[in-house]
Order: structure tokens, then C-alpha cells, then sequence
């Protein structure tokens, strides 16, 4: 069996309730539920238990998380989360420090990390079109991807030592949204890493 761990880390705001971001979670808990794989799931915007969530991490196999894109990066409940959680948890439990010791100095940043066994996931939605991105004739972005945008997030998984596996967007979902496609997609893109890992 696979855990799964499934962050909503969408922050509600009256323009956004976030109806898009706890659809596509509820279709990830859905798909992994109907393959056997135990699930659980926690929202940032709530009250969640510190101790609870270390502990989620731990279990988890695979960790999704689903977010929009709120000023080119993470909410603040999210940012939140991540700081609170994976801050306790560098008491040994999810990293060893940064990896490095006074008697050893020279070891490499950010390799205290003890997560090696658990996958992480990121499902992002965003305003922004798919055009907007890995084009470098547009000027906001200049080229990056959507990954390079988010590349904070990976190196924080890195640095406890989790593996990424392919990030999915959900793109121009305000003004030009296919959300059945998006949906097909996704399932797309879940079985994928099912298969992943499964392999």
C-alpha cells in the first residue's frame, strides 16, 4: 500500500473561495482511495494539529500538494505550514539539522535531510495561461517555467530529502478555464505517478 497525504493549501479570499483547488483535491483523494492507497488529507486554512502533521509526514509515502499561485509563489497559510511543520520537524524527526557539524563543516548544506523514501507531488492552479510560461518573448515570467517559479518548494523538499515527482498546472483557470480537460489531464498525470510509484 502507498499512504497519501494531501495538502490543500488554498487561502480563500472573496474573489476566490477556492472551489477549483478542493475539487482537484478531492479527486486525487478519490482516484488513490478507489487504488487501496489509505489517504489523508489536511487544509492550511484550518486549524491543524503540529504534532499531527509531523507525524503525517512521516507516513506518507507520497505527499501532494494543491495550491494556486498567489502572488507568484505559495498562500500564507501554506507558507505557514511549511515553516511551522518542516521547522519542528529538523529536531530529527524529518532532518538532522542541516546535514552538517561542527566537527565536519565542510559536509554539504542540506544534507541532514531523513524523508529519502517519500514523494512529493505539486498540483498548482493559476490565473496565468500556459503561454505565459518557458517563453522567453514574454517579459513577466522571462522564460521560466512553472517549476522555476516554485523552485523555493523543491529545494525545501530536497532539503529533507524527498524525491519530486512531475509537477501538474491547471492554467488561465479565471478568464479561460477548460476545467473538464483539466480533470482528464489530471487523471492523466495521476496515473503516471501511480505507475511511478509503483515501479
Amino acid at each position: 500500500m502507498t499512504n497519501i497525504l494531501l495538502i490543500n493549501g488554498h487561502q480563500p479570499f472573496p474573489t476566490s473561495p477556492g472551489k477549483l483547488n478542493a475539487a482537484l483535491t478531492a479527486f486525487a483523494a478519490d482516484f488513490f482511495a478507489a487504488r487501496d492507497c489509505p489517504v489523508r488529507c489536511v487544509e492550511t486554512k484550518s486549524a491543524w494539529d503540529l504534532e499531527t502533521e509531523i507525524g503525517n509526514q512521516l507516513w506518507a509515502d507520497l505527499i501532494i500538494v494543491q495550491f494556486p499561485l498567489n502572488s507568484m509563489g505559495l498562500p500564507w497559510s501554506l507558507k505557514r505550514y511549511f515553516d511551522e511543520v518542516y521547522t519542528t520537524g529538523m529536531d530529527g524527526r524529518l532532518a538532522k539539522g542541516d546535514g552538517r557539524t561542527r566537527s565536519d563543516p565542510g559536509r554539504q548544506y542540506g544534507s541532514g535531510g531523513r524523508m529519502q523514501d517519500t514523494r512529493y507531488m505539486l498540483s498548482v492552479t493559476s490565473n496565468a495561461p500556459q503561454t505565459a510560461f518557458e517563453d522567453a518573448a514574454q517579459t513577466l515570467i522571462s522564460g521560466r517555467s512553472i517549476d522555476d517559479l516554485l523552485s523555493p518548494v523543491h529545494i525545501n523538499f530536497a532539503f529533507f530529502g524527498a524525491s519530486a515527482c512531475p509537477t501538474f498546472a491547471a492554467y488561465d483557470v479565471s478568464k479561460g478555464g477548460r476545467t473538464a480537460e483539466d480533470f482528464r489531464r489530471y487523471e492523466h498525470h495521476l496515473l503516471a505517478v501511480y505507475d511511478l510509484l509503483r515501479a
